[in-house]
């Protein structure tokens, strides 16, 4: 594409005139705005496990939980210095809690997502409801619930957290409150709700008509036993592996509204096909090892991983993942936004 002839005297003049008045000429944008293929200020990027828990455990001797509210360290997309994002839409960190702590009861607008990386004995509570949490647990919390975290073991608990932070901010909907006692009632045993909507069963007359799942916590055990008896009774997707959604189990559709979250397996040695997307990937590496290489417009960025790194695959950019051993990666997108909008493409 050629670039604009520089405007004559006649046209600037035209334009200070314009902007003294605040407008603008949208043809001087238009192919900036509109360009032929999606653009992100994303950057493909590792943050390596054995780098980032250091620091993360390291900060508990710094500053307390009530006194940071949540103790986290934001993935921060190097392509995005200053943004305190993962990309244009999704928000990552992660997240430490130490025994005896409580992280205060509070509520936003954005929707969260718990992933566990580390650690037993501490728990969420999501509207009345503790879910106690152990490595490979999968927990929401949808936008606007009362939670709050404790810890009632003996060792640190981390998690990866994943909310639509930067969706909400764009939207000028980004807001809190705080819930003024550190710990909300809990007025549901433990592990109610997947007992309750998570068995492809539900109470008769039972209503849930918000927009996220009734299933707050989504086990880890659960989740491998489908992975494994999907892996036994079927073929690998080339592009994708064996890769299942957690979803809203009374609709079918994604856990919450804004974000869609996976578990994928991939066999000792597989390597998938490119894939292109326009949705954002954060990969949390629960098991295994291999390499991810993404394609961007200087070239190819190879991303070689390991247990609990995590790296992130920006929209549109073509890649592909071969792992050496047996591989399990959890990752969440901003998928679920995009077909809601229906601005989802995948080429073919």
């Amino acid at each position: 594409m050629q670039p604009r002839a520089k405007p004559s005297p006649e046209r600037e003049a035209y334009y200070r005139r314009l902007e003294a008045r605040d407008l603008s000429p949208l043809w001087e944008v238009m192919r900036e705005l509109l360009s032929t293929e999606p653009v992100t200020k994303a950057t493909p990027h590792l943050w390596h496990w054995a780098e980032a828990r250091p620091l993360l455990m390291e900060s508990a001797e710094l500053i307390s939980a009530e006194e940071a509210e949540r103790r986290v360290l934001v993935l921060e997309n190097p392509g995005m210095a200053g943004a305190h994002s993962l990309t244009e839409t999704l928000y990552g960190g992660l997240q430490l809690i130490m025994p005896g702590e409580v992280a205060p009861s509070h509520r936003h607008s954005p929707a969260a997502l718990r992933f566990i990386l580390e650690g037993e004995g501490a728990y969420t509570a999501v509207n009345g409801e503790a879910a106690y949490m152990r490595p490979g647990d999968f927990v929401i919390t949808p936008s606007w619930s009362w939670h709050d975290h404790g810890h009632e073991g003996e060792a640190p608990v981390v998690w990866l957290d994943g909310l639509d932070v930067p969706l909400m901010r764009a939207l000028g909907t980004l807001f809190a409150e705080g819930y003024g006692e550190s710990r909300q009632p809990t007025n549901r045993p433990p592990g109610h709700s997947y007992a309750t909507f998570g068995h492809n069963m539900r109470p008769v007359g039972a209503r849930h008509e918000a927009p996220y799942s009734p299933v707050f916590s989504y086990p880890f055990e659960a989740t491998r036993e489908a992975l494994a008896a999907l892996a036994a009774g079927s073929d690998p997707d080339p592009r994708r592996g064996f890769a299942m959604e957690y979803i809203n189990p009374l609709t079918g559709g994604p856990a919450m509204p804004t974000m869609s979250t996976y578990m994928t397996l991939l066999p000792k040695g597989f390597a998938t096909e490119p894939r292109q997307t326009t949705e954002a990937q954060l990969f949390s590496v629960v098991e295994g090892t291999g390499s991810a290489v993404v394609e961007t417009g200087d070239g190819e960025v190879r991303l070689a991983f390991g247990p609990k790194d995590h790296f992130l695959v920006p929209m549109w950019m073509r890649h592909r993942i071969h792992v050496d051993e047996e591989t399990l990666l959890f990752s969440f997108s901003d998928r679920a936004t995009q077909e809601a909008l229906g601005v989802y493409r995948e080429a073919a």
